[in-house]
C-alpha cells in the first residue's frame, strides 16, 4: 500500500515534508503527483527573502528574526541555500547547524538546500519547495540564499518581501550600485551595526534611495534598518518593516499583481523546462543529435535552420498525433 504523503503534510507532517523535498531535489517523478495534490492548498503563507554579501551574518539574522516572528504566534519555515558540495552535490554549509537552536519547537521547519550549480543564488527546486512548506502550514516561509554577490536578484522571483543585508567596512553600497541590489530591495538591513562605519553605509544608501525618488516615482521607499543580530538588537524593528511592506502590497493591489505575474513566470519555466527534456529525450533517442552536431561543427548546417526544423517537426508529429487520438475515441 503506497504511501499519501500529500495527505500527511496537509496533516502537518515533517517527515513527509523531508521526503517530497528530497524527490524535488533530485527531480524524482513520484514529487509530480504530491505537488499537484498540494497545489489547491498554497498560496497562504507569506514568503520573505534574506539575501546579500557572504559574511553579512544572514544566518544568524534569519535565526534571531524567527524568534521574532514566534513570538506573534506565526509558524515558520526556513529554506537556507547553501553552496553545493563539488564531492556529493549536498549542501555545504548545513545551516541546521547553525540554527540547531530552533530545532526543538515544532512550528518551525528549517530545510538546507543546495544550489547544485544553479545560478542566481537559489536552489532550483525552491519555489516548489516554497509550495510544500505553505502546504504544511507555515504562516511565513524565510528563504535566506547564497549568498554570491551579483548574482542575487533570483530571489525577486520567489518572495513577497525582499531584505538585502549589507555590513559596514566591506563596500557594499558601491557593489550594490553596479549589481541591480538596490532596485530588488524592499528593506534594507545594515547587520553589525555596532561596527565601525555603519552610520556612513546608512548615509549611503539613504542618499541612494533620495536620488531614485527624484529620478522615478516609487509608491514603496525601502526602509533602512540596523540590526545586531548577534544580540537581537533591532530585529522587531525589521519585523515591522516586513509587516508595513506587506500591508502597502495589499492596500495598493500590488500582492496580487506580483504573485500573477510570478505565477505567469513559474509556469512558462515548468512548460519550457518539460518541453526540452521531451525533445531532447527524442533527439538523443534516435540520434539526431549526434548527427546535426557533427553537420554543425563541420559548417554543413547552421543551429538557427536546425531550431527551426526540430520545432516544425516536433510540432508536426504533435498534431498527427493529437489527431490520430481524436479518430481513435470517434
Amino acid at each position: 500500500m503506497s504511501v499519501d504523503y500529500a495527505a500527511q503534510i496537509l496533516e502537518g507532517s515533517h517527515r513527509a515534508a523531508a521526503r517530497l523535498i528530497s524527490w524535488l531535489e533530485d527531480e524524482d517523478e513520484r514529487a509530480y503527483e504530491c505537488m499537484r495534490k498540494l497545489y489547491p492548498h498554497t498560496g497562504r503563507a507569506y514568503v520573505v527573502g534574506i539575501t546579500g554579501s557572504p559574511g553579512a551574518g544572514k544566518s544568524t539574522l534569519t535565526t534571531a528574526l524567527t524568534r521574532v516572528i514566534r513570538k506573534s504566534g506565526l509558524k515558520v519555515g526556513i529554506i537556507a541555500v547553501d553552496p553545493s558540495s563539488p564531492f556529493t552535490g549536498g549542501a555545504l554549509l548545513g545551516d541546521r547547524v547553525r540554527m540547531s537552536e530552533l530545532a526543538d519547537d515544532p512550528d518551525i521547519y528549517i530545510r538546507s538546500m543546495a544550489t547544485r550549480g544553479f545560478l542566481g543564488g537559489m536552489a532550483k527546486a525552491a519555489a516548489d519547495v516554497v509550495r510544500v512548506l505553505d502546504a504544511l502550514g507555515k504562516d511565513v516561509i524565510v528563504i535566506e540564499t547564497v549568498g554570491v554577490g551579483q548574482d542575487e536578484v533570483d530571489i525577486v522571483g520567489v518572495a513577497d518581501t525582499t531584505c538585502v543585508v549589507m555590513v559596514p567596512g566591506l563596500g557594499d553600497a558601491i557593489q550594490s550600485m553596479k549589481a541591480g541590489i538596490m532596485e530588488i530591495a524592499d528593506v534594507f538591513v545594515i547587520n553589525k551595526a555596532d561596527h565601525p562605519g555603519s552610520d556612513m553605509l546608512c548615509a549611503e544608501i539613504c542618499a541612494r534611495l533620495d536620488m531614485d525618488a527624484q529620478l522615478r516615482e516609487r509608491g514603496w521607499v525601502a526602509p533602512v534598518n540596523k540590526t545586531v543580530a548577534v544580540e537581537g538588537v533591532g530585529l522587531d524593528e525589521m519585523w515591522l518593516s516586513i509587516e508595513s511592506h506587506r500591508k502597502y502590497l495589499l492596500d495598493s493591489g500590488r500582492f496580487y499583481d506580483n504573485r500573477r505575474e510570478r505565477i505567469s513566470r513559474e509556469a512558462l519555466r515548468m512548460i519550457h523546462g518539460e518541453l526540452f527534456r521531451v525533445v531532447r529525450e527524442q533527439l538523443e533517442q534516435n540520434g539526431r543529435l549526434d548527427a546535426a552536431v557533427e553537420q554543425l561543427m563541420n559548417r554543413k548546417l547552421d543551429p538557427y535552420t536546425l531550431m527551426r526544423d526540430i520545432v516544425t517537426d516536433w510540432l508536426s508529429s504533435s498534431q498527427c498525433k493529437r489527431r490520430r487520438d481524436e479518430d481513435t475515441q470517434s
